[in-house]
């Protein structure tokens, strides 16, 4: 059976995901690290796959995180802002 030279490769071990998840667990060295292995040409195509997937995930995380603290600050901004004194920041 004739497949591409990256389908050639034997798959990566359970040792090697586990250290790949691991590092994408550390704050923003993980998220380099994904996007490096997300456009890497030398990285293993199911490892690509998998780090674009993360990136998607987590992207949608910050999004609505966003979404949620935007609602809660102008939520109380609205219920508790006229009783505040905004002459100290002027």
């Amino acid at each position: 059976m004739n497949l591409p030279p990256e389908y050639q490769k034997p798959p990566q071990s359970l040792g090697d995901w586990i250290i790949s998840v691991i590092i994408t667990k550390i704050p923003l060295i993980g998220l380099i690290m994904l996007i490096v292995w997300a456009v890497d040409k030398e990285t293993e195509p199911s490892k690509a796959n998998w780090a674009k997937a993360e990136l998607i995930v987590q992207l949608i995380g910050i999004a609505i995180a966003i979404l949620i603290v935007a609602v809660v600050g102008f939520t109380f901004l609205a219920n508790f802002g006229d009783d505040f004194d905004w002459s100290e920041f002027k």
